[in-house]
């Protein structure tokens, strides 16, 4: 029984959250938390909370044991970017481009 959450348009650059996404892949649930909690990273405590979802998701579907479950993929892909102008000298202006990422955990039991 597979369950899943996704999480779209959210302001983290996927280059980032594909760094702490790759420490819990393949990992237990019980793990993978231990793992995010100590992580000091801007996307552990969102893909935490992602897995808890994701949990949820699986109790919903009807789980027995949700300590059986564990990671069994997590993409992160590009979103669109949001882009910003910065001034600059002489009245010219920069592009600032803000990457955004669209997050999708799959748990399964073991």
């Amino acid at each position: 029984m597979e369950a899943q959450a996704k999480l779209r348009n959210v302001r983290l650059s996927p280059r980032k959250a594909r760094l702490v996404v790759d420490m819990v892949r393949g990992k237990g649930i019980q793990d993978a938390m231990n793992i995010l909690q100590v992580s000091p990273q801007k996307t552990a405590p969102i893909l935490s909370k992602l897995l808890k979802s994701a949990v949820a998701n699986a109790e919903q579907g009807g789980v027995s044991d949700v300590d059986q479950l564990f990671v069994k993929t997590v993409m992160v892909d590009q979103g669109p970017a949001l882009k910003r102008f910065m001034p600059r000298a002489q009245g010219r202006a920069s592009r600032i481009r803000k990457p955004t990422s669209h997050i999708t955990v799959v748990l399964d039991m073991k």
